[in-house]
């Protein structure tokens, strides 16, 4: 046990070295040309910690290892479950029928499709498509360490994961004001979109909530409308992500009873309870009994302990277990990026025409 008398001192030093490399990431990414980059402390923090794992990693006691595993599994699920304090329930109602659709769609799609793809088509194991697939369908770096406790992958698995989300997410942050500014904002007929249509579209694909923000305040003179769109239909998709990990353990436990692989622990978990309990502070959330101030100070230690969470999945990644695995990451992650995009604009338009 990581807190018996005998290991008690070993994890608190782990974990608060945990701690300082998470400090160090929100300092950085709280950096004027970092947040230009819309780069969160999540991201910084797995850098961090793969750096470390890479180079220093023999440099400190054996005895610190069951604080870092700690903080990339009990504290994970303790800050996912307190993730749901950035949501309420008036939010999705907000933004009408055709943004919850449009989220559905491509959350839905895009997992099936990143799954399907990874392992059928280019090679890659279960565990590394459904992490891929699961960050771009949902809300990146946070829904690839939301499924990791589900999937109990490794953590080098996790790692491929976030840098598929953070590549196509940073190319999605430039990409979609010109696509809007060259093409959609002037196109007549069905490639002329409304600022509302491509908050929308902006909301229902780009990968991180800090990238949906970033890409209408980097457009000169977009209308209020646009942001507000963008924003609510993502965070309605980060609201999906407990019931998403809720039939990804059905399904995992029903393929291993079709298998003839009940005697797999990996996938004996069927309800994954802090998904649940997410969205029961979801909708606590929603009632509006704790005030506001205190909602954004609970966010920002959310943060903290998601970053800490990161940092440690980072910290067991090591390069020498991506071999073998070539290009398929690559391959896959292209393939839902594209799908993302081309996909996203006409499942978009479609939906909002007939709503």
């Amino acid at each position: 046990m990581p807190f018996s008398p005998a290991k008690r001192k070993g994890t608190l030093s782990g974990i608060f070295f945990v701690a300082i490399f998470a400090a160090a990431a929100t300092y950085i990414a709280d950096l004027t040309p970092v947040k230009a980059l819309g780069l969160s402390p999540l991201v910084i923090g797995i850098v961090m910690g793969i750096f470390y794992a890479n180079t220093l990693h023999n440099q400190t006691p054996e005895a610190w290892q069951g604080g870092i595993t700690f903080s990339g599994k009990k504290i994970l699920r303790f800050a996912i479950v307190f993730y749901g304090f950035r949501i309420t329930f008036q939010q999705i109602a907000e933004v009408g029928m055709d943004g919850f659709l449009v989220s559905l769609i491509m959350l839905t799609s895009t997992l099936i499709l990143g799954s399907w793809v990874g392992t059928k088509l280019f090679g890659m194991e279960k565990d590394t498509s459904i992490l891929t697939a699961s960050g771009a369908a949902v809300c990146g770096a946070a829904a690839v360490l939301a499924t990791e406790p589900v999937l109990k992958a490794e953590e080098y698995k996790t790692a491929i994961a976030v840098s598929m989300v953070v590549l196509f997410g940073t190319i999605s942050m430039f990409l979609y004001p010109v696509l809007y500014t060259t093409i959609f904002e002037n196109a007549s007929g069905f490639l002329h979109m409304t600022a509302r249509e491509f908050g929308i579209y902006v909301g229902g694909t780009i990968h991180e909530v800090a990238q949906v923000v970033a890409v209408p305040a980097s457009i000169p003179g977009s209308p209020e409308e646009m942001a507000n769109a963008a924003v609510i239909v993502k965070m309605t998709r980060v609201i999906m992500i407990a019931p998403m990990l809720i039939v990804l353990g059905l399904y995992l436990a029903y393929s291993a009873k079709n298998e003839g692989d009940d005697t797999n622990s990996k996938m004996k978990l069927v309800i994954p309870w802090f998904a649940v309990y997410f969205i029961g502070v979801a909708g606590f959330n929603s009632l509006h009994l704790v005030a506001q101030n205190i909602v954004d100070i609970i966010n920002e230690i959310d943060t903290f302990l998601l970053t800490m969470a990161m940092t440690a999945l980072g910290m067991g990644t090591v390069f020498a277990k991506f071999k073998g695995l070539g290009l398929a990451p690559i391959y896959t992650a292209t393939t839902m990026f594209a799908w993302l995009v081309v996909g996203g604009f006409v499942v978009t338009k479609l939906v909002v025409e007939v709503f």
